[in-house]
C-alpha cells in the first residue's frame, strides 16, 4: 500500500476516533492502538498533524496520539521502541511546524517536542536549540511566538531533569541563551507597557504580552536551575532587581486594561503572579544567592499589601505571593542563627540582621493591626456563602491550602510573624482584645467583624499568648456571657467564641472549667443554632475530648446529650466531607470514654448501614465509618458480635485484592478485622470465608504485612486446628515465598507466626509449618544472621524438636538433601552454631525454651550430640543459673514456671479495663508453653537419668569426664546427684 493510501486510511480512523458516538469511538481507538507499534505509524500521524487543511479535531487527535506513543515508544531499548530512522525522520518534521494556527495544538506540539527534547537534547538532537532561536528571530509574529512557547516546553522539561549530567548541560544551556532571552523579555515587556500607554488595539497589546509571559517563564526556569551561583551571575543579578519594578509597572498597567477583555487582564495577572514566582523559586532554591533581595522584597511585599497607596493595586492572587514571600523569608532556615554551619554563618548574620533593621517595632504593629482588621475580616462573599452553603463555608475555613487561598494564607503567615516576634506583637493583641472588649451592639455589622477578626487572630497565637491571658478569667467573665447572644447577626461571634476556646483549650484551660466548657458545646452543638456554629463547636468538642488532661468521668454527665447531638448533626449533614469530620469526632468520643458508651450507640449502629449504603462513590467518608466502627467495637466488646452481619461484608469489600475499594480501605477494615476477632469468643464460617482474602494479602502490600500476621494470629487462637487444616499450608507457603526477598525485620515477624502455629497446637502446628521449615533450619549456620533473628530460628527449632521429633528428623533429612550432604553433618552445623552463639538469645524465655531443646536432646542417641556433650552440658548449666531463684523456704525453683492461678508477669493487656476474648487466649497460649509449666532442673535431671540407664553407668561416667570438673561440681553442688 502506498504513503497516500496509508495516510488516507489512518486520517478515516481518525475522523471516527474523534466521533462523540461511543460505537464508532470505540472501534477506532482500537485500530489505533493496534498500529501504535506498526512502523511509519507516527510519522504519518506527523504528515496529519501539520497538514492545515484537516479538521482541527482530528489533527488534535492526531497530536495526542503522536504524544502518547512518545511517551511509550521512545526511550531507548523500550518493549516496541521507535526506529532511529523514523525518529530521526520525526524530529527533523517537528522543527518545522512553527506555523502552526490552532493555538491549542501548538500547545500540545510544544509538550510533544519537549518530551523528545527531554530524551534526545543535545546529543541526538544537537540543532533544536539554535533552530527554536532561528525561529524566534524570525520576523513573522506567528512563528515567533510558536517557537517561544516550544523553547519554553524544552526548557521545562529539561530543567526537571535531575541527574548531575543532565544538570550541567542544562546549566550549559542556561548560560549561553540566559542573555538572548532576557534581551527578548525586556523588548516586549516595553512594547507592552508602550502598547496600553498609547492605548494600542488590544491584539497588539496580548500579542506583546503574551510573548513577554513566555520569556518570563523561560527566564524563571532558566535563573533557579541553570546556575549554581546566581550572585556571582551579573544577568541574573540584573533580572532579579528588574522585577520589582516590571511588578510595579505591570500593576499600574493592570488598572488600565478593565476595558480591554477578560483574557489580557487575566493574562497580565498571570504575569504579574510569575514576576513573584520567580522570587519564591529564588528564595526557595538559591536562599544564599537571595539575601541581598530580602529588603527590597519586603519593602515591596509591605508596600502593596499594608499601605493606602498599595493596596489600591491588588488582587488576591497577588496578595497570597506577597505574603508566602514574607512567610519564606521569616521561616527560611538559612537566614536563622541557631544551628547554622559555619560556611552559611555570616550569611545568616547578614540576613538576621536586614530582617531586625526592617522589622522595626512600628512596622510590626502596623502590619499585625492591617493583618487582622483588614485581612482577617469575613468579606461579603463570605457571609454570603455562610448564607447559602454553610457546610461549604465551614470546610473552606479548614480545607484550602494556605499556599493557594487567601485567608488560610493570611493566618499562616500571621502565625510566623507572631512567633517570630512575640515579644513585640504581644502587647499589641492584648491592646486589641481590650479595645473589642465590650459586647457589640447586635446591629454593628461592622463592631463584630472587627471582634471576630481579633478572636480569631487570638486564637491562632494561643501559645505566645500564654503568659499575657488570663483564659480562665477571660473564658468565664466574657467569652461564655457572648455565647448567650442569640441575635443571628451575632452567630459570627459564636462560632468564633467556640473555634477560639478550641484552640485555648489544650493550653489555657483549667480542669475545673472543664464543665463549663461541656455545657457551652452543649448549648452550640443545639438543631436551633447555626449549622456553621454547630460544626466549629464539633472541632471545639473534638479539641476538648483530645487533650492529655480529658477526663472521663468528669465528662459522663454530658456524654448522653453530647452524643446525641453529635448524631443529630451527623444525619442533618448533607456534605460528604462535613459528615466524615462529624463522623471522626464522634470516632474519637467512642475512643475516648470506651465501655462507657454502651448505652448510648444504638441510634448510631441502626444509621451506619445506611450512611455506609449511601456513601458507595465516596471512599474517604467510608474510611471514617470503618474507622469510627473500629472504636464501637471496641466499646462493645463481646456484644458486638451482634454486628458482624454489618462487619463482615465491609472488612470482605476493604481487603479483597480484586476490588477497587481496596486502595482506600484497607488499613482501616485490616484494623476493625482484628478489633473484631479480639472480641471474639468462636469461630464462626463467616470469618472462615473472610479468611479466604489472607494469602492473596499477604503478597499485596509489605506496608499492612504486620496487621495481617496479627490477623492470622488471632485467627488461629480461636480455632487453631481449624485454620491450620483449611488455611495453614497456604499461609506458610506463602510465608516461605516471601521470606526470600525480605529483610531481617519483615523475616521477624513472619518467624513469629510460625512459632505461634507450633504454640498453639504443637503437633499439628509442626506438620502445617514444615513447608518452611527446612528454610529456618539452613538459615541459622548462615554466618550473617542477625543475632536477634538467630535467636528465633533457634527457638523454632526448639519447638520443632520438643514437638515432633519425628517431623525435626525429616527436616534434617530435606536439608541434607537440599545441600547434598549427609544428616549427621548438618545436625552437627546446627548444633555447632547452637552451643556457640546461645549467648545472642537474652530474652529468658526464649534462653530457657533453647535450653530444653538441648536437655531433650541428650537422649536422642545422635553421634552429633554425644560429640558435643560437654558444650550441651555447659550451656544447659548457664540457662539454670539464669532460671533459678531461691524461695521464701530456701528452695532452688525455677523461676518461670507459672503455678496455678498465677499470670504472667509480662502479659498485661493496653488497658486494666479492657482485657478482650483475644487477650485471654494469648494468656492461655503462655500458660501451656513447655518453657511456664516444665521445670528445667527436674527436665535435666530425668533426662540424665534416662540417658544413664540408654547408654549403662561405665559409659555415662565416662561421658561425665568429657565435662569440666567445675561444671560438673556446680551441677552436683547446686542442682541434684549424679
Amino acid at each position: 500500500m502506498d504513503l497516500a493510501s496509508t495516510q488516507a486510511m489512518v486520517l478515516d480512523v481518525l475522523q471516527r476516533a474523534s466521533s462523540q458516538n461511543s460505537e464508532i469511538l470505540k472501534p477506532a481507538e482500537a485500530k489505533l492502538s493496534e498500529w501504535e507499534i506498526q512502523p511509519g505509524f507516527y510519522s504519518v500521524l506527523l504528515q496529519i498533524v501539520t497538514n492545515h487543511s484537516v479538521d482541527v479535531n482530528v489533527r488534535l487527535v492526531a497530536v495526542l496520539y503522536l504524544k502518547s506513543g512518545v511517551d511509550k515508544y521512545w526511550r531507548k531499548n523500550a518493549p516496541n521502541e521507535i526506529s532511529e530512522e523514523e525518529k530521526r525522520s520525526l524530529r527533523q518534521g517537528l522543527v518545522t511546524t512553527f506555523a502552526e494556527p490552532v493555538n491549542q495544538i501548538a500547545i500540545q506540539l510544544g509538550v510533544l517536542i519537549s518530551k523528545i527534547a527531554r530524551f534526545d537534547c543535545p546529543r541526538e538532537w544537537p540543532e533544536l536549540i539554535p533552530t527554536l532561536i532561528q525561529a524566534i528571530e524570525n520576523n513573522d509574529p506567528l512563528i515567533q511566538h510558536r517557537a517561544l512557547l516550544i523553547l519554553y516546553h524544552v526548557v521545562k522539561a529539561l530543567s526537571s531533569k535531575r541527574l548531575a549530567g543532565d544538570r550541567r548541560l542544562f546549566q550549559e544551556l542556561s548560560a549561553s541563551i540566559f542573555a538572548f532571552i532576557l534581551n527578548l523579555w525586556n523588548t516586549f515587556t516595553e512594547a507592552f507597557v508602550t502598547s496600553i500607554n498609547h492605548d494600542a488595539a488590544t491584539e497588539i497589546v496580548t500579542e506583546n504580552l503574551e510573548k513577554a509571559l513566555l520569556n518570563l517563564r523561560i527566564l524563571r526556569k532558566l535563573t533557579v536551575f541553570g546556575f549554581h551561583k546566581l550572585h556571582e551571575k551579573q544577568d541574573c543579578l540584573c533580572f532579579l532587581k528588574m522585577i520589582f519594578e516590571r511588578a510595579k509597572t505591570a500593576l499600574e498597567c493592570r488598572k488600565q486594561l478593565r476595558g480591554k477583555g477578560i483574557y489580557v487582564l487575566e493574562l497580565c495577572e498571570k504575569f504579574i503572579i510569575h514576576l513573584t514566582k520567580v522570587l519564591l523559586s529564588v528564595l526557595d532554591m538559591h536562599p544564599i544567592s537571595f539575601v541581598s533581595f530580602i529588603r527590597p522584597t519586603l519593602e515591596f511585599t509591605v508596600f502593596y499589601l499594608f499601605t493606602t497607596e498599595g493596596t489600591q493595586y491588588t488582587y488576591e492572587r497577588f496578595i497570597i505571593q506577597c505574603l508566602n514571600l514574607i512567610k519564606g523569608i521569616l521561616l527560611c532556615s538559612e537566614y536563622k542563627l541557631a544551628k547554622i554551619p559555619e560556611l552559611t554563618k555570616d550569611i545568616a548574620q547578614e540576613a538576621n540582621q536586614i530582617k531586625v533593621s526592617f522589622f522595626q517595632p512600628e512596622i510590626l504593629t502596623d502590619i499585625c493591626r492591617k493583618i487582622v482588621s483588614h485581612y482577617m475580616l469575613l468579606k461579603r462573599d463570605d457571609l454570603e456563602l455562610w448564607d447559602a452553603d454553610p457546610e461549604t463555608f465551614a470546610n473552606d475555613e479548614v480545607g484550602e491550602s494556605w499556599k493557594y487561598s487567601l485567608r488560610p494564607c493570611v493566618e499562616t503567615v500571621f502565625v510566623t510573624l507572631f512567633h517570630e516576634y512575640r515579644d513585640t506583637l504581644a502587647p499589641v493583641m492584648v491592646e486589641m482584645i481590650k479595645e473589642t472588649a465590650t459586647v457589640v451592639d447586635v446591629h454593628d455589622l461592622s463592631g463584630i467583624l472587627k471582634k471576630d477578626a481579633v478572636y480569631n487572630a487570638v486564637g491562632l497565637g494561643a501559645y505566645d499568648l500564654y503568659d499575657e491571658i488570663d483564659f480562665d478569667q477571660w473564658f468565664t467573665n466574657t467569652l461564655v456571657q457572648e455565647l448567650k447572644v442569640k441575635d443571628p447577626n451575632y452567630r459570627i461571634i459564636r462560632r468564633r467564641v467556640s473555634r477560639l476556646i478550641g484552640n485555648w483549650t489544650g493550653i489555657k484551660l483549667s480542669t475545673d472549667l472543664r464543665p463549663l466548657l461541656y455545657e457551652c458545646i452543649i448549648n452550640l452543638l443545639g438543631s436551633d443554632e447555626d449549622m456553621a456554629v454547630r460544626l466549629t463547636t464539633s472541632t471545639t468538642l473534638r479539641h476538648g475530648v483530645d487533650d492529655f488532661e480529658f477526663n472521663a468521668e468528669q465528662f459522663r454527665p454530658y456524654l448522653d446529650t453530647t452524643f446525641n447531638l453529635l448524631f443529630s448533626l451527623l444525619k442533618e449533614t448533607t456534605e460528604c466531607e462535613t459528615k466524615m469530620h462529624v463522623l471522626n469526632v464522634m470516632t474519637l468520643v467512642v475512643e475516648r470514654v470506651g465501655q462507657t458508651i454502651q448505652p448510648h450507640t444504638e441510634a448510631l449502629i441502626h444509621y451506619l448501614p445506611l450512611l455506609w449504603k449511601e456513601s458507595e462513590e465516596h471512599n474517604m467518608l467510608r474510611c471514617a465509618i470503618v474507622s469510627t466502627l473500629v472504636q464501637l467495637v471496641k466499646a462493645l466488646g463481646p456484644a458486638s458480635a451482634e454486628l458482624n452481619p454489618f462487619l463482615l461484608p465491609i472488612i470482605q469489600l476493604g481487603t479483597d485484592t480484586k476490588q477497587g475499594a481496596i486502595v482506600y480501605l484497607l488499613e482501616d477494615c485490616l484494623e476493625l478485622w482484628l478489633t473484631v476477632l479480639e472480641n471474639t469468643s468462636n469461630m464462626t464460617n463467616q470469618l472462615m470465608q473472610l479468611f479466604d482474602n489472607m494469602p492473596n494479602l499477604l503478597d499485596y502490600s509489605t506496608e499492612t504485612l504486620h496487621c495481617c500476621l496479627v490477623i492470622i494470629l488471632a485467627h488461629m487462637l480461636i480455632a487453631p486446628e481449624l485454620v491450620m487444616k483449611t488455611q495453614g499450608l497456604q499461609l506458610m507457603t506463602a510465608c516461605d515465598s516471601l521470606m526470600a526477598d525480605m529483610r531481617s525485620e519483615g523475616i521477624l515477624m513472619l518467624t513469629r507466626v510460625v512459632e505461634n502455629f507450633i504454640r498453639a497446637s504443637p503437633n499439628l502446628g509442626c506438620e502445617t509449618v514444615k513447608v518452611i521449615l527446612p528454610r529456618i533450619f539452613q538459615s541459622i549456620y548462615q554466618t550473617d544472621t542477625m543475632p536477634m533473628l538467630l535467636s528465633m530460628y533457634l527457638s523454632i527449632v526448639a519447638r520443632v524438636l520438643l514437638s515432633s521429633h519425628g517431623i525435626f528428623t525429616e527436616i534434617i533429612s530435606l536439608v541434607a538433601r537440599k545441600e547434598n550432604n549427609n544428616e549427621h553433618n548438618v545436625l552437627a552445623s546446627i548444633l555447632d552454631v547452637w552451643i556457640s552463639k546461645m549467648s545472642n538469645v537474652t530474652n529468658i524465655e526464649r534462653r530457657k525454651l533453647v535450653g530444653l531443646a538441648l536437655v531433650n536432646l541428650l537422649t536422642t542417641q545422635s553421634r552429633p550430640v554425644m560429640e558435643r556433650f560437654k558444650g550441651i552440658i555447659e550451656r544447659i548449666l548457664e540457662v539454670l543459673h539464669d532460671v533459678s531463684k531461691t524461695d521464701e523456704n530456701g528452695a532452688t525453683v525455677d523461676s518461670l514456671v507459672l503455678t496455678e492461678g498465677q499470670s504472667p508477669s509480662h502479659f498485661q493487656p493496653e488497658s486494666e479495663n479492657y482485657e478482650t476474648d483475644h487477650d485471654q487466649r494469648k494468656k492461655q497460649l503462655i500458660l501451656l508453653d513447655p518453657v511456664h509449666n516444665i521445670v528445667l532442673k527436674d527436665y535435666f535431671q530425668s533426662q540424665l537419668l534416662e540417658l544413664q540407664r540408654q547408654i549403662g553407668p561405665v559409659n555415662f561416667e565416662q561421658m561425665l569426664q568429657m565435662v569440666d570438673p567445675d561444671v560438673l561440681l556446680q551441677i552436683k553442688k547446686y542442682y541434684f546427684k549424679l
